[in-house]
């Protein structure tokens, strides 16, 4: 059952973001660059985020104030990323398959952003799922049972998260929309924060808000994109 349970965890938490993978960036050897490149900007983030919370002794017992560091930290990396990305993105153009200018700008963003969420959910829940294998079954004794599958849920969440995220906080620094931008940190910052509410056993409430945030942004990355409710009709009916 162990076994059982540690597939469909990983399924779970990484079969969409692997089927985004290999529909969208396995194909071209730029974008597979460019999500290992934030990738490794999110570990570098979790790096500062760590020699931060090991200097300041006072505080370190407190596990608020490192997520909330954290949070600001994975921003101010995935600004660097930005910039870094709007500097090479013309010499990038030259050597990928040809789109228009404005697209590729928000396909660099996907990508930068799925780079990051990846890494982000593999951090989160490597060491779960790792337990989840044996001997002992979680919540046999004591805690929720259900444990790893919010884990993985929660984990599924975050990385779509991260996508969209990139996708709006890009397009609002090439626009100057500092509401989009402020919309990022702060959204970040609440789910992040929600779920501390899973040491006191409230799945339900940090699984439930996660997933309305993801809604809203969503749909806030699709309209950024120039997404439109008749492009979606479109979309679903494959005309």
């Amino acid at each position: 059952m162990t076994v059982v349970e540690f597939f469909g965890c990983s399924f779970l938490a990484f079969g969409p973001p692997l089927a985004m993978f290999t529909l969208t960036i396995a194909h071209d050897p730029i974008r597979i660059i460019i999500l290992i490149a934030a990738s490794f900007f999110w570990l570098v983030s979790l790096l500062l985020s760590s020699l931060i919370w090991f200097t300041v002794v006072p505080l370190r017992d407190k596990l608020v104030f490192g997520l909330i560091f954290s949070v600001f930290i994975q921003e101010g990396f995935r600004f660097l990323m930005y910039k870094l990305l709007r500097k090479t993105e013309r010499g990038l153009q030259e050597v990928t398959e040809i789109v228009q200018i404005s697209d590729y700008k928000h396909i660099l963003a996907y990508v930068s952003g799925l780079g990051f969420g990846i890494i982000s959910g593999a951090f989160s829940l490597v060491n779960i799922l790792a337990d989840s294998v044996g001997p002992a079954t979680v919540g046999l004794k004591t805690g929720s049972s259900n444990f790893i599958v919010i884990s993985a849920a929660q984990s599924l969440c975050m990385i779509l998260l991260h996508t969209f995220w990139s996708v709006i906080y890009f397009s609002a620094w090439d626009t100057k929309n500092y509401q989009h931008i402020a919309y990022v940190v702060v959204s970040h910052l609440f789910v992040s924060c929600m779920t501390l509410l899973n040491a006191q056993g409230l799945f339900a409430v940090t699984l439930t808000s996660s997933y309305l945030v993801l809604l809203v942004t969503m749909v806030l990355a699709f309209r950024v994109v120039g997404g439109t409710a008749g492009s979606f009709r479109k979309f679903i009916t494959c005309k």
